[in-house]
């Protein structure tokens, strides 16, 4: 008996190391990023780094605000394009399809969102950049390459589609029977049932859904890299090229060895990515907590 307790006290102990080491793990994280972009903070001030549009590393300008505003774009449209789509996915297969149609769709689910990012990339630069350069541009009155904000979006959206269909579903179901069995015997109808109580009783749910969505298109980076044109500008429309910062580093982070300032510049910018990215996913358990409360 004495042995198991041991046993079970030594397990304790390892899986609290463990968890706290993780914690760790993400603070240093965040310490080691903001003690490699101090160089260029003791440069510029926050606000300077922040707002101005001049990206010139071999002169030593270092402005930031044209690869906030393309990941803001891009974030912002695909998870606008996924939003709808996926909720009303998620509403039919929850509460109106088929026990044969779910099991149909589910495994299409998990293979969608298990595809690397570099598919999604190719699949956006052989179908999606050409659409938008020769059949969206065209209607708008434009012209364009088609490596634009829009084709960004539409790629990261439907790579979130399943992320959001996923926690949708799960949001849904957690919704008791016999709320919807009460709706209807009032004479409800399954869409009103669906409105007035699945829906607002999930609310909180959805809206932490969105953030992790918002949180894992800000991190994407082959997929946009493959289709957003990759310039330093701050973009007018959708149909402009844009600069997310994740492709920022991905691109210039080879070419940073041999010059110092540019290398804490892109440590700065990976900063900003994980301090966004942190703050969406806290808030987002704030919210999943709320709810479950």
């Amino acid at each position: 008996m004495d042995i198991r307790l041991a046993k079970d006290t030594i397990a304790a102990k390892v899986m609290a190391t463990l968890t706290i080491a993780s914690l760790f793990l993400v603070i240093a994280m965040g310490v080691g990023l903001y003690l490699k972009s101090r160089p260029i903070l003791q440069e510029e001030s926050l606000w300077t780094l922040l707002s101005s549009s001049e990206w010139k590393p071999l002169r030593g300008q270092f402005g930031f605000f044209p690869f906030l505003m393309g990941t803001l774009w891009v974030t912002v449209l695909a998870v606008a394009f996924a939003l709808p789509i996926s909720l009303l996915t998620a509403i039919y297969l929850t509460e109106y399809s088929r026990s044969f149609v779910r099991k149909f769709i589910y495994p299409l689910l998990d293979i969608l969102a298990g595809l690397p990012s570099v598919i999604f990339g190719v699949w956006g630069t052989l179908l999606i950049v050409p659409f938008v350069s020769d059949k969206v541009a065209p209607w708008i009155g434009r012209s364009s390459s088609g490596y634009t904000i829009l084709a960004g979006a539409i790629v990261l959206g439907v790579m979130i589609l399943p992320l959001l269909v996923s926690l949708f579903i799960e949001l849904f179901s957690n919704v008791g029977k016999d709320d919807r069995e009460a709706s209807l015997s009032l004479g409800a109808t399954r869409w009103q049932t669906t409105r007035h109580v699945v829906l607002r009783k999930t609310i909180p749910g959805i809206i932490a859904a969105v953030v992790l969505a918002l949180s894992r298109t800000l991190g994407e980076t082959i997929a946009v890299l493959m289709v957003c044109g990759n310039l330093a500008i701050v973009p007018g429309s959708i149909l402009d090229a844009c600069y997310p910062i994740p492709a920022l580093i991905a691109n210039a982070y080879g070419e940073m060895m041999s010059m110092p300032l540019y290398e804490s510049a892109l440590m700065f910018a990976a900063f900003i990515l994980f301090f966004v990215v942190l703050v969406f996913n806290l808030f987002s358990r704030l919210v999943l907590k709320k709810f479950k409360q």
